[in-house]
């Protein structure tokens, strides 16, 4: 994949932790993406940002870690002790937990910090308003500290209450795992003319129909879909998919792929003729999976749960020069390993590089190849050249007027 408009430096313009002085006694909010389930399957997210907590500490700042896990809208947000445990052993140092964080005890916590002390403050997406941007909640956030270091890449894409909000109301600066991602990202937007490209788009978020796919039909040379968005696909085919995952913005997702259907592309799309489909309740599989052919549906009360690659699709992945896989394109964790192991087989075994992107696929798929711990934040940067936080970080700098300091007050949670 690569920029529409050719790739230019993503951080040109944007402040940066890493050229930043720190003096004790400062309060930093450090925006995290740590999200992690309890039993830390994968620490990657977390682990990325431990060089620059540990400078930040070190130099006697008091850091205040803000981060989300899970979502508001389904209940699957949870505390966030886990994550100061992992950080206490990890950095060899005590980080204490807050479980509020937009509170006025949140705040007075936050204050009494000592010099080189990070705690963690509670999980922000246990308020409606974090995922909405509410301004309120940023101000409420923004009392936390006097400036921002903006970690976190696999939320670069989100314009969040306790990541581009607080960047309106204090000075920022982009954290190193930031820099880091965006740089080693830059190889993957401008391959070698000629180079063949591919794509393989799947999982369950939106961002990998309405941006992943929008955009490597354009520019790619084969495009794979898999989970939500060949569920979408195929729909937008006139396909019965029985009871198949539709995703959480379906309308959304099947205008978007009708658009691409209707317009000239210079992907191959791949779509196979036999799918693997199994009785579910909900989101859970009751029963064994078996194949169908795509052109006689899915039946009643059963799902799409996994595909057969066709053997064409599988060469061209295995010949191309450069090839990102966005999403598990299968049901892997539920048994369902076909396409996904087809796959990762073939892009083993490409003339190229291969990179996979995203938590959830980096966790799930057994790959010992290049990774990045965004999906729907390297998607973005990598179609667009940009992503929402680094906007915000430009505009931070813009009306803060190129600031290198920390402010040493701050008043209703704006800088003064």
């Amino acid at each position: 994949m690569a920029s529409d408009s050719g790739w230019a430096d993503p951080l040109d313009g944007v402040p940066l932790l890493s050229t930043q002085d720190v003096t004790p006694g400062e309060r930093w909010i450090f925006s995290a993406g740590f999200n992690v389930d309890a039993a830390l399957t994968s620490t990657g997210r977390i682990d990325s940002e431990l060089a620059d907590l540990r400078r930040l500490s070190d130099a006697g700042a008091r850091v205040a870690v803000l981060s989300h896990q899970g979502s508001h809208h389904d209940g699957s947000a949870t505390a966030l002790d886990h994550v100061a445990g992992h950080l206490s052993r990890r950095l060899g140092r005590q980080v204490r937990y807050v479980p509020e964080n937009a509170t006025d005890a949140a705040v007075r916590a936050s204050e009494a910090l000592a010099p080189g002390e990070i705690a963690v403050f509670g999980n922000t997406r246990h308020h409606a308003g974090e995922e909405r941007g509410d301004p309120e909640l940023a101000r409420r956030f923004a009392l936390l500290g006097e400036a921002v270091a903006v970690g976190g890449f696999s939320k670069a894409h989100r314009d969040h209450a306790s990541n581009t909000g607080v960047l309106r109301l204090l000075p920022g600066r982009a954290a190193q795992s930031l820099e880091q991602e965006i740089r080693f990202l830059a190889s993957w937007a401008s391959p070698p003319q000629g180079t063949f490209r591919a794509a393989v788009l799947g999982g369950r978020k939106p961002e990998k129909t309405l941006v992943g796919l929008v955009h490597a039909m354009r520019t790619c040379d084969l495009v794979v879909p898999g989970g939500v968005v060949l569920n979408t696909v195929l729909r937008a085919r006139g396909h019965d998919l029985g009871a198949s995952d539709p995703g959480s913005r379906p309308d959304a997702c099947l205008e978007a792929v009708r658009g691409v259907l209707d317009a000239p592309a210079r992907a191959r799309l791949h779509l196979p003729r036999t799918v693997w489909v199994a009785p579910v309740d909900g989101r859970r599989i009751v029963g064994e999976a078996r194949p169908v052919a795509v052109v006689g549906g899915v039946p009643t009360g059963h799902a799409v749960v996994d595909f057969d690659l066709e053997p064409w699709a599988a060469e061209a992945l295995a010949g191309a020069g450069s090839a990102v896989l966005a999403g598990t394109p299968s049901r892997y964790l539920d048994g369902q390993t076909r396409s996904a192991e087809a796959i990762l087989s073939a892009l083993s075994r490409t003339s190229g590089a291969a990179l996979l992107l995203g938590g959830d696929t980096v966790a799930e798929l057994p790959w010992a190849g290049p990774v990045s711990t965004g999906g729907g934040s390297a998607l973005h940067l990598l179609a667009t050249g940009t992503c929402a936080v680094l906007d915000a970080l430009r505009d931070n700098t813009r009306r803060t007027g190129a600031r290198t300091d920390p402010p040493r007050g701050v008043k209703d949670g704006v800088s003064t």
